[in-house]
């Protein structure tokens, strides 16, 4: 169990520094069209494809990360008026019987998606650019596996009481003690 727990954490923190540099090469290929663009007249075939795929990419990459460190939106005005270990058993079930079958199903069509595209050779069929789509379709693949893998992780830790819903592991200790 150490080993998936330590494996997932790594996963999504090695994941969410690779959507945050990412952002970088999203910027550098913005800048440099605008610059070709409204400088030079000479816009380029590949700006829109980037962007697109690499937004998608940052989005995906970062979702195992922003869920291990509580950063998504939670809508929790019904389940906060439970007692605490209530809210981690529904936490903890709804994440292993809701959540992680949803984004593992999730995984699997966009994993065929990214193994038939690469297979075929599939390019981006109405952009002049033409790139081949598997990266992008592989990068969404790994994106939600993370994703599915740390929902599995955190339905482990609210059901064992690690987890306290929408708060940090210290707020946790504040409450046991």
């Amino acid at each position: 169990m150490t080993f998936f727990r330590n494996s997932a954490e790594m996963l999504s923190a090695f994941l969410g520094v690779i959507g945050r540099l990412t952002i970088f090469c999203l910027i550098a290929a913005m800048l440099y069209e605008v610059v070709a663009r409204y400088a030079f007249g000479a816009p380029t075939l590949w700006a829109f494809d980037i962007s697109y795929m690499l937004n998608g990419s940052i989005f995906l990459l970062g979702a195992a990360y922003s869920l291990r460190e509580d950063a998504h939106v939670r809508i929790d005005f019904l389940s906060q008026k439970f007692p605490l270990r209530v809210q981690q058993l529904l936490n903890g079930l709804i994440y292993l019987l809701v959540m992680a079958p949803i984004f593992g199903a999730f995984t699997w069509v966009a994993g065929s998606k990214a193994y038939k595209a690469f297979a075929s050779g599939e390019v981006e069929a109405v952009s002049p650019w033409a790139p081949l789509v598997w990266p992008f379709y592989a990068v969404i693949a790994i994106g939600l596996l993370a994703f599915a893998l740390q929902f599995v992780l955190e339905a482990i830790k609210y059901l064992s009481g690690e987890k306290c819903p929408g708060g940090t592991d210290a707020e946790l200790q504040d409450l046991e003690s």
